[in-house]
């Protein structure tokens, strides 16, 4: 397998159940990540929103940490637009110095939510705030420094820093990332029109700097693996999402056009566009998504594939992350047994 295999999990609250079991299932899907050789296990931040449990990443993070042993762990992401970069390198700083070498700290630029837990979150914040790229700088700066050159500290030092990555999903963010030599995950679940991921790319490359020290790219994307192709094709209910444009510039995915009905009334807004684009998924048996991932991973040079799987019953997404750790563990195998007929 020429790319790395993660896996993002939102803590989906099934029905019928409450946001604590939500978040065990998490903690179940961790472990068993972690036995099958995942390379990271990413949770999400999404606020005021009784179908995904996972609101405070930082804190989930923690104890995954010390419920598993040698997977990754991180956050996908942070939204930084809410927080001090120096709280956040503070917090992943700790993380770090507790489990070194194992912790990612990726960051967002969405809100994690509508209107209304924006304005919470951010409601002793001054007019005058810094702009997300100045505030992901920042944060950059905290991570990485060198003690010498900065008189404020984001302290403790770890002896690891953790990895700083950035999540988009339009070729501006990848640009971002690159000129910051650090890497960067196109959410192909959110935005899955394959000219826009083709872009992305090619802006990252272009704005990397050259040799060593630059970031990976890296694609997240819905996953399902089942016994059968139409089994797994069953379990994706979402084919699209909607980009809400306001009329100020802010930009929000959201899942339907319901949810973006919501928006706009919550932000009483007369003046906005809607654009309907494509989520990008997989869907099918190990073979099928095998062969799908593969030919994804090398027509766009992709490092890492994060997936994210749609569904909400924990022991059929337990299923579905076996199936495939299986599907390139079966690849692997082949490969090898290939390479033994050749002479050197």
């Amino acid at each position: 397998m020429a790319f790395k295999l993660s896996i993002l999990d939102q803590s989906p609250v099934g029905e019928g159940e409450t946001a604590e079991q939500g978040l065990q299932n998490t903690v179940r899907l961790a472990q068993a990540a972690d036995q099958l050789g995942y390379h990271r296990f990413w949770v999400s931040e999404h606020h005021n929103n009784g179908q995904l449990a996972g609101s405070a990443p930082e804190s989930l993070i923690g104890f995954l940490l010390a419920t598993t042993k040698n997977i990754r762990v991180g956050s996908g992401g942070i939204m930084l637009q809410h927080y001090s970069p120096y709280k956040v390198a503070e917090v992943f700083h700790v993380l770090s110095s507790l489990a070194p070498g194992r912790v990612d700290l990726g960051v967002g630029k969405a809100p994690g939510g509508l209107n209304l837990s924006t304005k919470a979150l951010q409601e002793d914040k001054v007019e005058a705030q810094k702009s997300f790229e100045e505030k992901l700088a920042d944060l950059k700066q905290y991570i990485y420094h060198k003690e010498r050159d900065l008189d404020l500290v984001a302290a403790p030092t770890p002896r690891v820093r953790p990895d700083l990555i950035l999540l988009g999903g339009s070729a501006e963010s990848a640009e971002l990332a690159a000129k910051l030599g650090i890497s960067f995950v196109f959410a192909y679940f959110i935005n899955g029109e394959q000219n826009v991921l083709k872009e992305a790319r090619e802006r990252f490359k272009q704005f990397s700097p050259a040799g060593a020290g630059g970031g990976q790219f890296i694609v997240a994307l819905t996953v399902a693996v089942a016994e059968t192709d139409e089994k797994a094709d069953s379990f994706i209910k979402q084919r699209e999402s909607v980009k809400v444009i306001l009329a100020d510039g802010k930009k929000l995915n959201v899942g339907s056009l319901e949810q973006a009905e919501k928006v706009i009334s919550q932000y009483e807004e007369t003046d906005y566009q809607l654009i309907v684009q494509k989520a990008g998924y997989v869907a099918g048996s190990k073979e099928s998504v095998r062969d799908a991932l593969s030919s994804l991973a090398k027509e766009h040079e992709i490092d890492e594939i994060i997936s994210l799987s749609p569904i909400v019953d924990i022991n059929d997404r337990l299923s579905s992350y076996k199936l495939l750790s299986e599907a390139f563990a079966e690849e692997s195998i082949h490969i090898e047994k290939e390479n033994e007929g050749v002479g050197i």
